[in-house]
């Protein structure tokens, strides 16, 4: 596709549903847009309605867009993405999905029913998704415990369940709070709020391929507050939200733009509200100060410390204006008032040892009565402090305890408590254990692939742990972990070599103890530049001769020469060997038929391995491939509504009425057509992602039951 010159209108071109039909609640549409054809802004086929926009688009340049209202007239041009990093962390699978097309923000528009974009600078592909997501009046549910305050739960504003991708990953504790607004209008109605919030989730996991909604919580101009991303609203639920912030910090989200006009009083109060409960469950000073290292945004590097308010804007992490001029003024005021809310508190509960054992520490927000109390398993109380401050600081000597996990208590009146467990007792020795890079051979080349590792190990004992890279003569090159207090188990950590040259190194994990105890170990790492983007099309193929995906090609890039290896593998095992030479700088190309020694492979799921060995060592890759030979199975369902059921997803090529329709089904069952109006003869067609077309299925007209019978 040639690219679209700048600026440039297009209008929808190629449609996914027939022309004027009307979009069942939940449904997202994906549509083309291509160039008007000598300007002209001529509609083609489209949706009746829809309220809630987005677009994503190929290339570096930008775009901005409008709608029209069904009487006619048009909204102002908006950009398609003012908040560039609403997004999952680098690296993740959500943001893996999408990857190579620029992730608009999801609009809420009202009801529309045409969408026009511009393009500046150099775009080869625009794809709107578009949402028909209708007013709901949603029922509000009572919390149970004290101070939480009233949460609409997914199920009352109408979350999809069946559409989430993945299982929700959590932190190891919420750190500090990120306020955003939503791209739309601000005036929208009490019953189109919960609608907005339902469509933010269809745009995120349909659209953007992400697993589920990306905020935590959202908020509306009325003050009510909406569960955002599921996994619970008291656990540390990692979000998409703040690309490179999102392990740690929890994500609220006013529905709206909030740049010129602050958002309401009801809105800002219940904010801090939701800050105040959701920030004392993980005893977080609302208007206390950190420092968080960065994931890799736009805006911070991998591996950069940033200085954070416990009450932070969205921009505070990210290259973007998010949440708007107006509510970004209003923060600190929000963070007091969240601190004031539900006194007394304890906040930042800590315990380090030392050579006099367990120091337990802890801030207060008055002056109150505390204790600490140490429990062995069985809950018997083994020890206990107590005083009167604002301030906790007492130390518990284990030296006569026995080897076992305990937990404790730090109360302080009628505050939340703080607890947690440590080991003590004994004399376990401590050791590192099981120290492994993956990769071992990494590429920072900022493609995406391999650019960093993560390195396992095994602590036996907690330790303050420390964990750096040396080079060949042992001389500290970078600090990935300075003395970080740590319990005993097994840990990950990511390790981001962007800044070295390439070469061999060491990663160093060193853990030290009070009582002069130390112990170390290592495990190789090799950084070499030299394989860059490997790209497998497609990734599902079919090899059984019929013409449709046949071939996989597999495409490398070399910045020097290298000795090349390329395997395919299905569980471990070598399946066939595709390339073993030394090749020069450039890119390089592989064309497979799934022949092997022994005949065509078999259907499953295989990995292709390219490996490069330059003189630093060896840099490796895997990729999955996919193969699959037979057709999907489809039937036409009987009944009044135009219904499918799948073997597999597919896209559908159906003809109802003698008018040409097609569906694209994300996962095998049962798939409700959007089509308006009577059912007469239908006809289709399955075709799956390797390219395997089912035998066409027709049901004549006069087969379909009117409603009701």
């Amino acid at each position: 596709m040639r690219p679209l010159s700048a600026p440039f209108l297009v209008v929808l071109a190629v449609a996914l549903w027939p022309n004027g039909a009307e979009a069942a609640p939940g449904d997202v549409f994906e549509l083309d847009l291509v160039r008007a054809p000598n300007g002209a802004l001529t509609h083609a086929s489209g949706p009746k309605r829809f309220t809630l926009a987005g677009l994503h688009w190929q290339g570096p340049g930008r775009v901005v867009f409008r709608t029209r209202s069904p009487d006619g007239s048009w909204s102002a041009w908006r950009s398609a993405a003012p908040e560039d990093e609403d997004r999952p962390d680098d690296g993740s699978g959500e943001l893996r999905r999408r990857a190579g097309w620029n992730l608009g923000n999801p609009w809420w528009v009202g009801v529309s029913d045409r969408i026009e974009a511009r393009t500046t600078g150099t775009v080869s592909r625009i794809r709107a998704h578009l949402v028909w997501s209708p007013e709901l009046r949603v029922p509000i549910r009572a919390p149970a415990a004290t101070q939480q305050p009233v949460v609409v739960p997914r199920l009352s504003w109408g979350a999809n369940e069946s559409i989430r991708r993945g299982a929700p990953s959590y932190a190891p504790a919420i750190r500090f709070a990120i306020v955003h607004h939503t791209a739309g209008r601000s005036s929208y109605t009490r019953s189109e709020a919960p609608a907005i919030v339902r469509g933010i989730q269809l745009y995120h996991v349909q659209s953007n391929g992400w697993n589920d909604i990306g905020y935590n919580f959202l908020v509306d101009r009325f003050g009510t507050i909406y569960e955002g991303r599921y996994g619970g609203i008291d656990r540390d639920v990692v979000g998409a939200h703040a690309q490179g912030f999102n392990t740690g910090s929890v994500g609220i989200a006013i529905l709206g733009m909030y740049g010129g006009s602050p958002p309401t009083p009801a809105a800002r109060d219940a904010v801090a509200r939701l800050i105040a409960w959701r920030l004392d469950l993980a005893h977080v000073d609302p208007t206390g100060l950190l420092t968080f290292v960065s994931g890799g945004s736009e805006r911070f590097a991998n591996g950069v410390p940033v200085p954070l308010r416990a009450v932070s804007g969205h921009r505070d992490t990210g290259a973007t204006q998010c949440p708007g001029n107006a509510l970004y003024a209003q923060l600190g005021t929000i963070a007091a008032e969240a601190r004031r809310i539900g006194l007394p508190k304890v906040f930042d509960p800590r315990v380090a040892e030392n050579d006099a054992g367990f120091r337990f520490t802890a801030r207060l927000s008055g002056s109150l009565p505390w204790s600490v109390v140490v429990r062995s398993p069985s809950g018997a109380e083994v020890a206990r402090g107590a005083s009167t401050g604002s301030a906790v600081d007492w130390t518990w000597d284990p030296a006569s305890a026995v080897a076992a996990t305990y937990t404790w208590t730090i109360a302080a009146g009628a505050a939340r408590p703080a607890t947690g467990s440590l080991q003590a007792g004994g004399s376990v020795t401590l050791a590192v254990e099981e120290a492994t890079a993956e990769p071992a051979g990494i590429s920072p080349n900022g493609d995406g692939q391999a650019d960093s590792a993560t390195v396992a190990y095994t602590l036996t004992a907690p330790a303050n742990v420390t964990v750096e890279i040396v080079d060949a003569a042992a001389t500290p090159v970078a600090i990935v972990v300075d003395r970080v207090w740590t319990p005993a188990g097994a840990h990950k950590v990511a390790v981001d070599a962007s800044t070295l040259p390439d070469g061999r190194y060491d990663v160093v994990i060193t853990a030290r103890r009070a009582d002069g105890a130390e112990a170390t170990t290592s495990t190789p790492l090799v950084v070499s530049r030299t394989l860059g983007t490997v790209a497998l099309v497609p990734a599902v193929f079919s090899p059984n001769g019929d013409g449709r995906k046949d071939r996989v090609m597999l495409t490398l890039t070399l910045a020097a020469a290298s000795d090349v290896r390329v395997r395919v593998l299905r569980d471990g095992r070598g399946v066939a060997s595709l390339l073993a030479a030394s090749l020069p700088p450039g890119r390089q190309r592989i064309v497979w038929s799934g022949l092997r020694a022994s005949g065509a492979i078999r259907d499953g799921t295989y990995s292709v391995i390219v490996e490069s060995r330059d003189a630093v060592g060896k840099v490796q890759l895997a990729l999955p491939l996919v193969s699959d030979t037979r057709a999907p199975r489809v039937r036409i369902l009987s009944g009044p509504r135009l219904r499918v059921e799948v073997s597999e997803p597919a896209v559908l090529r159906l003809r109802v009425n003698g008018r040409a329709l097609r569906h694209e089904v994300e996962r095998a069952g049962v798939a409700r057509i959007p089509w308006s109006g009577p059912v007469g003869r239908v006809r289709v067609v399955a075709i799956d992602a390797a390219g395997n077309a089912s035998a066409p299925t027709v049901r004549p007209a006069g087969n379909a039951r009117p409603p009701g019978q």
